[in-house]
């Protein structure tokens, strides 16, 4: 009887054990299934353009001239303008949780923003263009305009007619779609410490900035950057909160922030019904599938190498 359980539980180590493998290649099979299909699709445009699809301001479907350089300018500015807006915000927000609020207000308040990010994109694009499109138009807009328009260096970002959308708005339309997440992992990154770590450091004598710089970001440093790295992949993919507020113009008019402007996935989702299966345009827009991949990999591997510099450093 024990050897027959002794053979029945190492069969079942080694199925668990295939398994498990064969759902880390399943992973690898599907994002090179992805990659694959996106490339084939799009060698027609690859083909006909060649590198200068990646440097032309031209989306024309009537004379069939397509560039990429419009969707990947709108894609990378507002996934910055959302990091730049939404990380301090979700940083804040996870201290305050964390190390200051009481508890009667921490769990509430902690299952508000897990509910705020289970709220469906097209939801933050409604309110974008009924709440802050006309805010932005109104009042922000005018008067970054009016303080910053003429500014040397950053004036030509702050310039341009108010109109409310364009990619500052969208920016700000998905700070506040990722901010949710980000903070929910800073929260749980901070909370998961081991609190002595901390005390030994007030008794110490360090403040309470002290021991966050000191102690808290170190300590959950890798976390901390896989939420925010979490938080740009949603922003760079985002397609419908996007779409409401960006403008929506293929082309790059003027370098200010309030210009109107369109994503990857924005363009893709808004044209791909229109094109016919084995045209130009299909073509391009697969290929600008394939580059939106391309720039995720990228920034996450970016992420990876610092991680890993910082690491050997220390």
């Amino acid at each position: 009887m024990m050897g027959a359980g002794a053979i029945s539980g190492a069969g079942g180590d080694r199925a668990f054990s295939g398994a498990t493998r064969l759902a880390a290649l399943l992973v690898l099979v599907l994002m090179g299934g992805i990659i694959a299909v996106m490339a084939w699709g799009g060698r027609d445009a690859f083909a006909t353009f060649g590198p200068h699809f990646l440097i032309s301001n031209i989306w024309n479907p009537v004379t069939e001239k397509f560039g990429a350089l419009a969707p990947i300018y709108g894609t990378l500015v507002t996934a910055i303008l959302a990091m730049v807006f939404a990380v301090p915000f979700a940083f804040g927000i996870a201290v305050f949780l964390t190390e200051m609020a009481p508890k009667w207000l921490a769990q509430p308040l902690g299952i508000a923003i897990e509910l705020l990010a289970a709220v469906p994109s097209i939801i933050f694009g409604m309110w974008g263009f009924f709440v802050i499109v006309p805010v932005m138009a109104q009042d922000i807009q005018p008067w970054l305009i009016h303080h910053l328009g003429h500014a040397p260096l950053i004036g030509a970002f702050f310039s341009g007619a108010p109109f409310g959308t364009g990619l500052f708005t969208g920016g700000l339309i998905l700070a506040v779609m990722v901010t949710p997440f980000i903070t929910a992992v800073m929260r749980d990154v901070f909370t998961a410490m081991p609190p002595v770590l901390k005390e030994s450091a007030y008794g110490l004598g360090c403040t309470r900035w002290e021991v966050l710089s000191r102690i808290v970001l170190p300590y959950s440093r890798t976390a901390v950057v896989g939420g925010i790295m979490l938080g740009l992949g949603r922003a760079l993919g985002e397609t419908m909160a996007i779409t409401f507020v960006i403008g929506n113009s293929t082309r790059i008019t003027s370098p200010s922030l309030f210009a109107p402007g369109n994503t990857i996935a924005s363009l893709v989702a808004l044209e791909f019904p229109e094109a016919s299966a084995g045209s130009l345009k299909l073509s391009a827009l697969l290929a600008l599938g394939l580059i939106l991949m391309v720039i995720s990999l990228i920034t996450l591997s970016i992420s990876r190498m610092l991680l890993r510099s910082r690491k050997t450093s220390r």
